[in-house]
């Protein structure tokens, strides 16, 4: 996400751009179509799990994610809903668009929802509208919910940018360069910690910028009037945020923030790790393991619930 230095509110995260264009003739690329929603699915090997991706506008870029999943889960990757000139993005759109995605999962048990960064926090709307339909919970790399999150999150960023050009003089021009433009060049360095080689491969769609900017407005004002984070608190499904120790996003704040309306929040950290957890070398392992593991607990935990 964009950050204007002068707005307090000004977002504290920006997904990773996607760097290639997805050929949609490939077969093990190929799109399916809900309704509107273009949609990839992965394995077929258990429970349902819907992940969503970050950004917003960054559609295919959960890709790494919903595929290390789908050896235990049967997984669902819908790209969501992209810019258009007649009517600007919402995030009641997003939701509503995500509950046909889960209204088409035909299986008994509800489906959980895996969201990472921007997604994460489009799994909380959509569970404070529908929390009837919401299983499992996962948020990797949730973004923030107040404004003293994301300045913490500016600060560690242009901090880690400042030490940088500090050991290499040659991009000294690049402090002149707004705060803005500045943490959207040196993102990769600030948000990861140590990728995999192969994660800048994964093939995705052009970066909707215009959804962006749209979608994450909406958001803002969602959280200025008063609604998110407190409309959380009608979600019954179980929750856990997994973050990892070297993301910006300040973790144990917005932990504490949602704890106010999430009391069932279980949060688990991760040493050596950015902002997506499922692209870092020495987090990657341990995080997919908890995170199979987790669900396959939570599962059970559902089944009950909704039965009593």
């Amino acid at each position: 996400m964009l950050l204007k230095e002068e707005l307090p509110n000004a977002p504290l995260h920006l997904d990773r751009v996607p760097r290639h264009v997805i050929d949609f003739r490939s077969a093990e690329n190929k799109m399916e179509t809900l309704g509107e929603l273009k949609i990839r699915r992965h394995g077929n090997a258990g429970p349902t799990a819907i992940v969503l991706h970050g950004g917003p506008g960054a559609v295919g870029s959960a890709e790494e994610l919903a595929r290390r999943l789908s050896d235990t889960l049967t997984v669902i990757e819908p790209w969501q809903r992209g810019s258009a000139e007649d009517k600007p993005l919402t995030v009641a759109q997003h939701v509503t668009d995500l509950h046909d995605v889960v209204q088409s999962v035909r299986t008994d048990q509800l489906p959980a929802l895996v969201g990472e960064s921007w997604g994460a926090m489009l799994a909380l709307a959509y569970a404070a509208e529908h929390p009837d339909y919401a299983g499992p919970i996962v948020l990797v790399g949730c973004g923030t919910f107040d404004k003293e999150s994301r300045a913490i999150g500016v600060q560690i960023r242009a901090e880690r940018i400042a030490a940088y050009i500090a050991e290499h003089p040659q991009h000294v021009g690049d402090l002149n360069l707004s705060v803005n433009d500045r943490i959207m060049k040196w993102h990769d360095m600030t948000d990861n910690y140590d990728p995999m080689s192969s994660a800048s491969q994964i093939m995705t769609a052009p970066f909707d910028m215009q959804a962006q900017t749209e979608t994450w407005e909406d958001m803002l004002r969602c959280q200025e009037c008063g609604l998110y984070p407190e409309a959380f608190a009608v979600i019954r499904s179980p929750v856990i945020m997994l973050h990892g120790s070297y993301d910006p996003h300040p973790g144990g704040m917005i932990r504490d923030k949602l704890r106010q309306y999430l009391p069932q929040l279980e949060y688990r950290e991760f040493d050596k790790c950015g902002h997506e957890p499922a692209i870092e070398k020495f987090a990657r392992d341990e995080f997919f393991n908890a995170v199979r593991e987790w669900l396959r607990q939570a599962h059970g935990r559902t089944e009950v619930s909704r039965a009593s």
